[in-house]
């Protein structure tokens, strides 16, 4: 794989052009961006990857750690529009640039790209009972800044089963103040119209209250700020 020496100081040195990149070096230099690798797979014709390029991995933002870079960045101070997807693509083309890979979005559409099957195809994140992707160590705060099509078929790890699979209580289904998620849709509607509200006022300043009550996102170290950001996202 066309592996190079990373350019920027601090990041993670590639092996030799003669070496091909493995998964462990490209979680570290994934780090080293404030971003991790949440899952990757082997595409095949149909699922919408590039062609040519044999592994596709998904990223998002990894904490502790991503909150304070990003609003540290340029894009965050410059005061123009959707400052984390013009963050994310800086970071990712320029790395996918060292690469020889492609770098691909879930924003910049319509047409989007299907990173909710791509996701599923991981086997790191599932469909939870509310119908929301969760994985295994961001749990129902699962996001996605981006993914790397590389032209090497790398070796993956072996992925962990769903967290629901052993979550007796499930407690996702219930924490949902105006019932917008009930597994099989999602009332969008309803939850902007109930965010609008002062009872509304805890999901918008910390986040989706389902997402909340995972287990495992109650283990992910995502600051309320980042989450307030997203629902100011979302909502608008």
């Amino acid at each position: 794989m066309a592996g190079q020496p990373a350019k920027q100081a601090g990041l993670v040195a590639y092996p030799s052009l003669c070496t091909q990149v493995t998964y462990e070096a490209l979680q570290a230099a994934a780090l080293t961006r404030s971003l991790t690798i949440l899952g990757g797979f082997h595409p095949t014709d149909g699922d919408g990857v590039p062609p040519g390029f044999e592994t596709l991995l998904l990223l998002g933002p990894h904490e502790p750690g991503f909150w304070s870079t990003f609003t540290q960045s340029p894009e965050w101070n410059d005061a123009e529009p959707d400052p984390m997807d013009r963050w994310s693509t800086r970071m990712i083309d320029a790395w996918a640039a060292d690469l020889d890979a492609v770098a691909l979005y879930p924003f910049g559409g319509p047409p989007f790209k299907p990173f909710f099957s791509w996701a599923l195809k991981t086997g790191r994140v599932h469909a939870s009972p509310i119908m929301l992707l969760v994985h295994d160590s961001a749990g129902l705060f699962v996001s996605f800044r981006g993914a790397l099509a590389l032209r090497d078929k790398i070796n993956l790890p072996p992925n962990p089963a769903s967290p629901c699979l052993t979550c007796v209580e499930q407690p996702c289904t219930t924490a949902c103040p105006v019932d917008a998620l009930d597994g099989r849709n999602y009332d969008v509607a309803a939850c902007k119209s109930f965010l609008d509200h002062v009872d509304g006022r805890d999901c918008m300043n910390h986040g989706c209250a389902a997402r909340r009550i995972c287990p495992v996102s109650q283990q992910y170290p995502r600051t309320p700020a980042q989450s307030a950001y997203h629902m100011a996202t979302f909502k608008r």
